[in-house]
């Protein structure tokens, strides 16, 4: 029996707005640019500085995505750690207050590159984020790897969920499941994760080596990464929050 076609492919004019809304994004290599200059100014000694302000890309970015769950956990994560890392060591201050307020400093900047780097796996397709790479001229292992890895998590996602829903059923999942039985447990979430990553990192090494990813030939991108206006209106919106994240007082200082 045929697997059933994908809705791009069985329908037209559902995949002609598809490929629209594709167009229409960020270019793959403006996001991967994004991702590393908000990881670096996170990141640097000074980088509680521009927290505040990648946190608001991160927020606008998955608004424009219509990802609104994103757009709604960045602030209240980053809430979280705000008030576990400033507010709650003046209001009881001890040494386990302490090593949360340690703790939270850094995290609140991971949860900032994270959210930046979210949009770029939510909005690029393996085979955009390949012919990108293609474009910089980005050696070929680099690029597949990148590419194949792209794949990977979502399915790697898919089956934990499976596995979580396995073990929901035998009243193994949870905290009350892990309390109880807790080698158990373990046991039943990491046996079927690790035998389901080495299916699917075969399957998918089989699939690469269908789509030519291994071979000598530069393949022809059927969409090619072009900057855009959404490109160019990101510019002044960039500059901006670097402005206001250098002039403006630090709101984590």
């Amino acid at each position: 029996m045929s697997a059933p076609a994908s809705p791009e492919l069985a329908s037209p004019s559902r995949a002609l707005p598809v490929v629209l809304a594709r167009e229409r994004g960020l270019d793959p290599r403006t996001k991967i640019l994004l991702v590393v200059a908000c990881s670096i100014a996170v990141m640097s000694p000074q980088g509680s500085r521009f927290v505040p302000f990648v946190l608001l890309l991160a927020v606008g970015l998955a608004v424009a995505e219509r990802a609104w769950r994103r757009a709604i956990g960045l602030p209240l994560a980053a809430l979280a750690m705000w008030v576990l890392g400033w507010l709650l060591p003046g209001w009881w201050p001890n040494p386990v207050t302490a090593i949360l307020s340690i703790a939270c400093v850094y995290l609140i900047r991971f949860v900032a590159a994270i959210g930046v780097g979210a949009h770029l796996i939510a909005t690029t397709s393996p085979t955009r984020l390949a012919a990108a790479l293609r474009a910089w001229r980005i050696p070929r292992p680099v690029s597949v790897t990148l590419a194949v890895m792209l794949r990977f998590f979502p399915v790697v996602a898919a089956e934990a969920a499976a596995v979580l829903d396995a073990m929901r059923l035998r009243g193994l999942a949870g905290a009350g499941g892990l309390v109880r039985h807790p080698v158990l447990s373990v046991e039943r979430f990491t046996v079927p994760m690790i035998a389901a990553s080495l299916r699917a990192s075969e399957d998918l090494s089989a699939s690469a080596i269908l789509r030519g990813l291994g071979s000598r030939r530069v393949p022809t991108a059927m969409h090619p990464p072009r900057f855009g206006v959404a490109d160019l209106v990101l510019v002044p919106v960039v500059a901006a929050l670097v402005a206001g994240a250098l002039l403006l007082p630090a709101p984590l200082a």
